[in-house]
């Protein structure tokens, strides 16, 4: 070998003998101009207080690369390739380059190169060398411009302090470095003014016609920034926008405002007050807006039912509160039968077939003949229902909105704008649902509802109603994705800018063929009914980070701590916490989540990387610790809904005599697809740690979900699944 520092002649690099060791030192080419470009061989050494066994193990790991170097998306091992990855590469322009690379270990502990297998010429050789009190790291890197097109322009002393920055982030990650905090307060150095400026950019708040701003801003005053008083704004703005558009009728912002006014002074008529406290249980329609809106016009409280909740359930939900009347879809009517009997039930639609009972029209004569109530003094309260993934759905008090805020940081990121029309197939009972239908008002969009998704119906009412905006969990991009190819092209989806997805994680491997579909639209919200927002990934964030939740949208703070409250380094697994202008008013029946100065408690792990995007690594009472290595199930999940053969899969941990706990795998195959056990297990081999291998996979025919889908795990462990069968549709 050659002496400490210097490297030895490999015969298989190109025209390395011609290169001079100390090229460190030497000034970049130049091109014609002047302009400074990145050469074809740069030396660069740094040391770190570390021993080398520590920067080895993660120098040896690519797939952890991008939480210490900018810049770097998704590095996932290929199948059946050992020490062969593909690897994203971004630049702040946001282009986006897919390289397959090869790890080749010269010698452990201390020499490793990288090739851009793809990319003839291009590679890193890296050395580690003991000093005293730490470790001399040095690289030479080979035409580090072919990588990237915007790489081919910049100078080398741009890449050395890129990898100087990375480097850094890998002793601040080992020293153990409190790091992992983002604040996102705007780029006006005021939060203020950065909210008034969203506010104006997406047409909220428009300067011309003074005199319907002024009335505007007067029902905002009156009302508060309520339902009813974003339905009040928007018709005082723009009365013949319409606002509603469902099977059965389409009503402007001016119709809403009317029927909500008779709808809430006809229940105030018989009796109910502001302090009355209402259920609902309802699909998407305009009935249930409107039953939303009538309550936060008589400042009653509403909980919003989830309509997939058993009859046993509901029944439960309905024993530990006390409500003074349900509206309820017809339909429905079998899961509220054996509620008690002297809680009023009303029909969200006229024409009830339930003898004897009344619907919501039924109160608009007398409350048109009382007049308009006055505005509350105290808001009615939303209460959302948390999924009941992990036990009995818990009520979470919704809190009122203060000002704009609210608003401006879904719209920071998001480019929603002024009178869209949004498609919200989220469930209106779910929060995501429900931050729709809050942040559609403002814009004086018009909301587009269908009572039942269908992944077909979708396309057609997107193409008809030329939506701009689709809201929808991820289950039903899912759906859409497995729709043959001469469905998805038959319907002209052009008109669509965003498709907002929450609820859940997308598999990595569903937002590319996503957005390769239907074009850089998809936008992945990552919150909680309890912390409302925390992060959204844009699709720049997403086609070079397929599997990240995002950055943090204005007024947002987000923090990874350890278990004593205190920040993490960048890239280290901890909770993550949220502090916003939303964080929810508590729940109705249980003990809230931990809050760490002003940030609460998600229930997630995860990490930041080098870019400043949050990855969710899982739930924390999912992780498991099986032969006393930590494995979260969804890089598991992840890598099995790579296989073209499937569809959906859920991993989850059982108990295990052996190791402690174990993973197993429940795995839904497309139609006529062939896999089996084995195959499964030595796909997920060739990709992960061996410790992520799930020992038992079992084939079902559908995996139980929440009406919003979230995957019910619990049903997958304690024996209520159905395995030979399958869940039922």
């Amino acid at each position: 070998m050659a002496p400490s520092g210097r490297w030895p002649v490999d015969e298989t690099v190109p025209h390395q003998g011609r290169i001079n060791d100390n090229v460190f030192s030497q000034s970049a080419y130049e091109q014609p101009g002047g302009t400074t470009v990145v050469r074809d061989v740069i030396d660069f050494d740094s040391t770190l207080a570390h021993s080398c066994l520590e920067i080895w193990d993660i120098l040896a790991a690519p797939d952890l690369y991008r939480r210490f170097f900018r810049g770097l998306g998704s590095c996932e091992q290929v199948s059946g390739r050992a020490q062969h990855y593909e690897v994203r590469l971004s630049t702040p322009r946001g282009a986006v380059a897919v390289h397959e690379m090869r790890l080749t270990t010269r010698r452990v502990g201390k020499e490793m190169r990288l090739d851009a297998t793809q990319v003839s010429g291009s590679f890193v050789l890296i050395r580690l060398t003991p000093e005293t009190g730490g470790t001399r790291i040095a690289l030479r890197i080979f035409a580090a411009g072919l990588l990237h097109p915007d790489l081919a322009n910049v100078s080398d002393s741009a890449v050395k302090n890129w990898v100087q920055e990375g480097l850094s982030r890998i002793s601040d990650y080992l020293e153990g470095k409190q790091s992992s905090q983002l604040v996102n307060m705007g780029d006006m150095g005021s939060l203020h003014l950065s909210v008034a400026k969203t506010m104006i950019v997406s047409g909220v708040v428009r300067a011309s016609r003074p005199d319907r701003g002024l009335r505007q801003l007067n029902s905002l005053a009156k009302w508060g920034f309520t339902l009813a008083g974003g339905i009040a704004a928007a018709a005082a703005r723009s009365p013949r926008n319409i606002a509603l558009v469902d099977e059965d009728r389409t009503s402007t912002y001016a119709d809403v405002a009317e029927r909500t006014t008779c709808i809430a002074s006809g229940l105030a008529a018989r009796g109910f007050t502001k302090d009355s406290k209402f259920a609902i249980l309802a699909r998407n329609h305009s009935a249930m807006v409107e039953t939303m809106v009538a309550a936060s016009k008589l400042g009653a409280d509403l909980t919003l039912l989830n309509t997939g909740l058993a009859a046993r359930t509901i029944e439960e939900i309905v024993n530990s509160n006390v409500f003074d009347a349900i509206f309820v879809d017809d339909d429905l009517e079998p899961q509220v039968r054996y509620l008690p009997a002297e809680i009023p039930r009303i029909s969200t639609r006229p024409g009830s077939v339930v003898a004897y009972r009344s619907s919501i029209d039924d109160f608009i004569p007398a409350g048109a003949e009382a007049g308009p109530l006055p505005p509350p003094k105290q808001a009615g309260k939303l209460v959302v229902l948390t999924s009941g993934t992990t036990g009995t759905p818990k009520g979470a008090r919704r809190p009122t909105p203060t000002g704009f805020g609210a608003i401006a940081a879904m719209l920071s990121r998001m480019p929603l704008r002024r009178n869209e029309v949004m498609l919200v197939s989220a469930p209106l009972f779910h929060a995501w649902g429900l931050a729709a239908l809050q942040v559609s008002a403002p814009l004086h969009a018009t909301v587009v509802l269908n009572e039942r998704f269908d992944a077909e119906e979708c396309l057609k009412t997107i193409e008809l109603q030329r939506c701009t905006v689709l809201v929808a969990v991820p289950v039903m991009l899912q759906r859409i994705l497995q729709l043959p190819a001469e469905v998805i092209n038959r319907y002209d989806t052009s008109s669509l800018k965003v498709v907002a997805s929450s609820g859940s994680p997308i598999p990595g491997a569903s937002v590319i063929k996503f957005m390769d579909t239907f074009g850089d639209v998809l936008y992945n919200f990552y919150g909680s009914t309890e912390v409302s927002w925390a992060t959204i990934a844009d699709p720049t964030d997403l086609r070079v980070a397929p599997t990240t939740a995002g950055r943090p949208p204005l007024g947002t703070r987000i923090a990874v701590l350890n278990r004593h409250g205190a920040p993490l380094p960048i890239g280290a697994v901890g909770r993550i916490f949220v502090g916003n202008d939303m964080l929810f008013d508590g729940y109705t029946n249980a003990e809230s989540p931990a809050v760490e100065d002003r940030l609460m408690d998600t229930g997630d792990l995860g990490y930041l990387d080098a870019s400043g995007r949050l990855f969710v690594a899982g739930r924390d009472d999912e992780m498991i610790i099986s032969g006393g290595e930590n494995v979260f199930p969804r890089p598991v999940e992840e890598a099995i809904a790579v296989l073209p053969q499937v569809v959906d899969v859920a991993v989850v941990g059982v108990p295990d005599a052996e190791y402690g706990q174990r993973l197993a795998a429940f795995v839904v195959c497309a139609t006529g697809a062939s896999l089996d056990e084995d195959m499964v297990r030595g796909y997920v081999r060739n990709r992960l740690s061996r410790f992520s291998i799930p020992r038992d996979v079992t084939f079902v025919n559908q995996l139980p979900r929440t009406a919003t889908g979230k995957i019910l795990k619990r049903q997958l462990t304690d024996g209520q699944f159905p395995m030979e069968m399958g869940w039922p549709g």
